[in-house]
């Protein structure tokens, strides 16, 4: 099935941003998929629109593209407690209706970034951890590669909220885990974070955010902007017209926002159950490639 066309305003904004024409799109999904029948490692989802949002994410560099690909595939294997959380377990339902993780359905203009809220302080840990909250937005974020140009053309706005977090959800992640975490959502996933915005911030963030900081890239720190409970500072970056009644704004509230994923959930089974068959084997991985860069991004960083 060939690519979406894009609304106006988003395609302008692709050719501005991303350098994409029709042409070097049909091009480099050719290419992309010529290239991945050489990779005997690989079990790699090959549908237009998918390869699409991977390069997209990477501006059409064909190089960036193939090791986030590959990244993005060889984590299921390297790191599976990334993936620990399958479609089909009845707490995926559950962990949506904490609304611990929303991509907000609206955006003010149409060429917008989607903002994404975090809500780390609705977990409850006797029953989750972080990683299983991930895994759950690795689902939805499936969903939008294919569905939500948005998202990929855009990139995303990551809202933060802290309020009723304890320490308790950060030590409950091994160091390895969070590393991965965080090359996972960098390195290996195609989409452009916009800026990175902290609310609610507890007494402990400075020290548990400054584990986190060192395993981001400079780009990534740079986007970072707390804002703590300074909410007028943080509707200059973020309007209200996209965000729920419960942060001032007048976009959809948190119950929409969440039966608005349960049923996206749901319509998608299909997918997701496909979506089980790729991966990787890394016993087949050519020796050309190296695998250090794939199994740990971070090989040489010493922690304290």
């Amino acid at each position: 099935m060939p690519v979406r066309p894009l609304p106006p305003a988003l395609a302008e904004k692709a050719r501005l941003e991303l350098n994409e024409n029709p042409k070097l799109l049909e091009e480099s999904i050719r290419h992309l998929k010529q290239w991945i029948s050489t990779q005997p490692h690989l079990r790699v989802r090959t549908d237009d629109q998918w390869l699409a949002a991977f390069l997209r994410g990477c501006k059409f560099r064909l190089d960036q593209t193939k090791i986030k690909l590959d990244l993005y595939f060889s984590f299921r294997s390297t790191a599976p407690y990334l993936y620990s959380v399958k479609y089909y377990e009845p707490k995926v339902m559950d962990i949506i209706n904490t609304g611990a993780t929303l991509i907000l359905p609206k955006t003010k203009n149409s060429a917008d970034p989607r903002v994404i809220l975090y809500r780390i302080g609705k977990i409850d840990l006797k029953q989750y951890t972080i990683i299983d909250i991930m895994s759950v937005l690795v689902l939805q974020e499936q969903i939008c590669f294919m569905e939500d140009d948005n998202f990929v053309v855009a990139g995303t706005v990551n809202v933060v909220d802290l309020e009723g977090a304890r320490l308790g959800h950060y030590t409950q992640t091994s160091i390895r885990q969070l590393r991965n975490l965080v090359a996972a959502n960098q390195d290996a996933v195609p989409v452009r974070i916009k800026a990175i915005h902290f609310l609610n911030t507890p007494f402990f963030f400075e020290t548990v955010f400054g584990i986190v900081r060192r395993f981001m890239n400079e780009k990534s720190k740079k986007r970072i902007i707390v804002h703590n409970k300074n909410m007028e500072s943080f509707y200059e970056h973020v309007p209200r017209e996209v965000l729920p009644g419960e942060y001032g704004g007048t976009g959809d509230s948190i119950q929409d926002c969440i039966d608005h994923w349960k049923n996206k959930m749901r319509d998608n089974s299909s997918f997701f159950e496909d979506d089980l068959k790729y991966g990787s084997d890394e016993s087949k991985r050519p020796e050309k490639s190296d695998p250090a860069v794939i199994n740990d991004p971070f090989r040489g960083l010493e922690l304290d």
